[in-house]
């Protein structure tokens, strides 16, 4: 070749590799797809530079590696590196270079450096970084030079320019791929959305995309074999306040659009022309584009079908509860009036017959009551019982009896095991529940038909059911039995816990027992079996439970419990409660005769009214040591926090609010003599609680607990075996019945179960009964 030939070879040379420079870079930026680019870019560069093999590695925001794409016979792969001797060594140091690297030979560069020679790095070797906007994305590796030769300088030049117009490419396809994932993200989040989404196009009226749950709603209205833009068509709205849209809006579309408005909560009623309806609750907000022109319109619309049967549920009940208690309340003012408006004397027999039908009556308003209280207990969660051992057979036939005497014709038939053991039950509310069972069971069955009650033993809890032959019920029916409303559509809804809230009362009470309730049915026409569980009484329960001793027996010591109230008849209510129970029962209305009783009858309890004459019960609380001896239960008509509070502060154990029925009032008693009791230590395991001196050891070494951690583990401990609920542990370590400070009672068991060293998925100290409460085993339970 001439010398002339030469010079323009040579001057033709950085032609060829500007152009292919040019080519390879737009051959990368063709395809947003990230795999594609990595493996343009990688080829590419062994194009470039006649490389063997080669390979891209890819970091991201914070260094962590991504992606690895190789090319050629003998890739450079980081696995082959990294089990070599001190490979992640090495393969950290070529991932962090920030410089174009060019090597006659990688092994001798990394003996150098100080690591291990190989022969299988025994390579030319060329490497650059990759950037994007001063941004480090990760690096390019070349190796084995064609025909053996080495990388030259114009080879380092030229990747170094390409990694460059490699980082435009690899960061414009990671923009694409993580804004294809947030559409797809945001995509399924509007298809599966329980509010439905649609979203049409202002030029063509037409639907560019429609969710589930759009269609859904739109499909009520029953126009089959039509398209759902003749649908939508066909669609007649009407606002909420009964204003119809003209027909020539036919759609909301043709109302709305002109001025695309921002349409907030806006109730229509969609019609359909066979007359079906739908209503929804619907929002608009048009979407312009850079100019201000409106491009699209985003209809949301959530159904307003599942309110509408609530709201509907909720007038039916009221309205069925306005009749129960109208009921009783025409026959009292009936007898009321009868027995005043007498000219003469009355004949005693009449009058007394007057009186009872009072009597029963406002036993049954007070029934009715009782409901509606115990379903708002349960839904503030503030329902409480107390727990005791408990023979089920004696509770099975006070319910039978009860049964019975509610006028019910159908037979029952008991089957109980005679071992069946004792449970933890508050008496009378298990009775309560079984009477809500039988009763419900006979409402749904023939008057002939039998009712079976049975139960068995299931390992740490007792199983109780009751079953009948009557209607049966839906597969479909059976998840909402339990809720309030539900009923069984009989005729007699009329009689107690006929309008929804028997069945839900039910469970609120057995859940509060710390067992579960369940139905079950083989279909309509095939009857119904109802089944809940209650926990079975430990064996030191059972000793404690089983009564006094002989000795104890021969000389009975009964509880004294000293009453103090100035209203005669609250005095008179509350003393007869008492002595009905067993209670030695002391009362006075005069606050001057208090010092002198407590120290004459020495009260193992007082109640306490908090309104008095001349004084009120704060006062006594403060003046009166005595007071302070002994567990005290304030009465009032004030439920207000502050008030309840102040009472436990000063030392009172309970605070009762008036009006109460006799089984709450026993129960806080027998709670609060319990307590009472409570011995100096607790010892459980390794864990000792003395109570005396406020010390808490593990396996001998002392516990650091806060004072109000100390409380609650004595609360627990106390009732060792029995579930405190959420709002009693509230009251009486907090002295709160904030529902929302549960959240707080969360957190000092979890720091509590902490320093004791247990773990909450498999604790040894503290239990969690799921949404009720808390409980500590028994001694000798663990």
């Amino acid at each position: 070749m001439s010398e002339t030939g030469k010079l323009r070879h040579k001057s033709q040379a950085p032609r060829d590799r500007l152009f292919k420079l040019y080519e390879a870079s737009l051959r990368i930026s063709e395809s947003l797809d990230l795999n594609s680019v990595l493996r343009g870019v990688v080829e590419s560069a062994r194009a470039l530079t006649g490389a063997g093999s080669g390979s891209v590695a890819t970091v991201d925001a914070v260094g962590q590696f991504r992606d690895l794409v190789t090319s050629g016979l003998a890739p450079v792969e980081p696995q082959p590196i990294l089990d070599l001797p001190r490979g992640p060594e090495m393969w950290e140091y070529l991932s962090q270079i920030r410089e174009p690297i060019r090597l006659r030979d990688l092994s001798a560069y990394l003996r150098v450096l100080g690591f291990p020679g190989n022969r299988m790095l025994a390579r030319t070797f060329l490497a650059a970084p990759i950037r994007h906007r001063g941004a480090h994305l990760g690096n390019l590796y070349l190796s084995d030079k064609d025909a053996g030769e080495e990388f030259t300088s114009e080879d380092e030049e030229v990747l170094a320019l390409f990694a460059s117009h490699a980082g435009a490419a690899i960061a414009n396809a990671r923009k694409y791929r993580d804004e294809q994932r947030a559409r797809s993200g945001l995509e399924r989040l509007v298809e599966t959305s329980p509010i439905g989404v649609a979203v049409f196009d202002v030029k063509t009226g037409k639907v560019v995309s429609i969710n589930q749950e759009a269609q859904r709603i739109v499909g009520t209205l029953h126009m089959p074999g039509r398209s759902l833009d003749e649908l939508l068509e066909a669609m007649r709205p009407r606002r909420a306040d009964g204003r119809k849209i003209e027909p020539k809006e036919s759609s909301l579309l043709e109302e709305w659009l002109p001025q695309a408005p921002t349409v907030r909560a806006e109730e229509i009623v969609f019609q359909g022309p066979d007359g079906s309806r739908v209503s929804g609750l619907v929002n608009a907000t048009a979407i312009r584009s850079e100019g201000g022109e409106v491009e699209s319109l985003v209809i949301t619309l959530q159904d307003m079908t599942p309110l509408e049967e609530l709201e509907r549920l909720r007038a039916e009940f009221l309205g069925m509860v306005s009749h129960e208690l109208q009921v009783p309340l025409v026959s009292i003012k009936g007898c009321t009036a009868t027995a005043m408006g007498a000219e003469t004397a009355r004949d005693p027999t009449q009058s007394q017959l007057l009186f009872r039908i009072i009597d029963e009556q406002a036993d049954h308003m007070r029934a009715l009551i009782s409901d509606l209280l115990d379903a708002a207990r349960i839904e503030t969660g503030t329902l409480s019982v107390t727990p005791e051992p408990a023979d089920l057979a004696v509770m099975v036939e006070q319910a039978w009896k009860a049964f019975r005497t509610g006028g019910r014709v159908n037979p029952v038939r008991i089957d109980l095991p005679p071992d069946l053991p004792r449970v933890l039950a508050d008496r009378q509310r298990i009775v309560q529940v079984l009477v809500n069972l039988l009763t419900n069971a006979a409402r749904h069955s023939p008057d002939a038909s039998p009712i079976r009650l049975a139960a068995a033993r299931e390992r740490d809890q007792v199983a109780v059911s009751v079953a009948d032959v009557g209607r049966g019920i839906p597969a479909e029916r059976l998840p909402h039995l339990f809720r309030k409303f539900a009923r069984g559509g009989g005729k007699d809804r009329r009689r107690r816990g006929g309008f929804g809230l028997g069945l839900a009362i039910c469970k609120g009470l057995v859940e509060a027992h710390g067992g579960r309730i369940r139905a079950e049915s083989e279909g309509e026409g095939l009857g119904a079996r109802f089944t809940f569980t209650l926990p079975v009484a430990a064996e030191a329960d059972l000793g404690t439970a089983r009564g006094p001793t002989r000795q104890r027996r021969r000389e009975p010591q009964p509880t004294r419990v000293l009453v103090v109230d100035d209203d005669p008849q609250m005095l008179g209510y509350v003393q007869r409660i008492l002595q009905e129970a067993g209670y030695d029962t002391w009362t006075t209305g005069d606050p001057e005769e208090v010092a002198g009783l407590i120290e004459e009858g020495e009260p193992n309890l007082v109640l306490l009214d908090l309104m008095l004459q001349g004084t009120d019960g704060f006062e006594l609380m403060r003046s009166l040591p005595a007071l302070a001896e002994r567990p005290v239960i304030f009465l009032s008509v004030y439920g207000r926090d502050e008030t309840i509070a102040k009472a436990l502060d000063l030392g009172a154990t309970d605070y009762l609010v008036k009006p109460f029925s006799p089984t709450e009032l026993l129960a806080r008693i027998r709670s609060a003599l319990r307590r009472a009791r409570t011995p100096r230590s607790f010892h459980t395991r390794d864990l000792a609680i003395h109570y005396e001196e406020r010390r808490v050891t593990l396996a001998g070494q002392p516990v650091e607990l806060s004072a109000t951690e100390f409380d609650l583990l004595c609360e627990l401990s106390a009732n060792a075996g029995r579930v405190l609920k959420h709002d009693e542990l509230l009251r009486r370590v907090w002295r709160s019945r904030n529902k929302g400070d549960v959240r707080v009672l969360h957190t000092y068991v979890r720091r509590l179960r902490r320093k004791l060293g247990e773990d909450a998925s498999n604790p040894v100290y503290i239990f969690t009964e799921h949404r009720v409460g808390y409980r500590m085993p028994r001694p000798g339970d663990c």
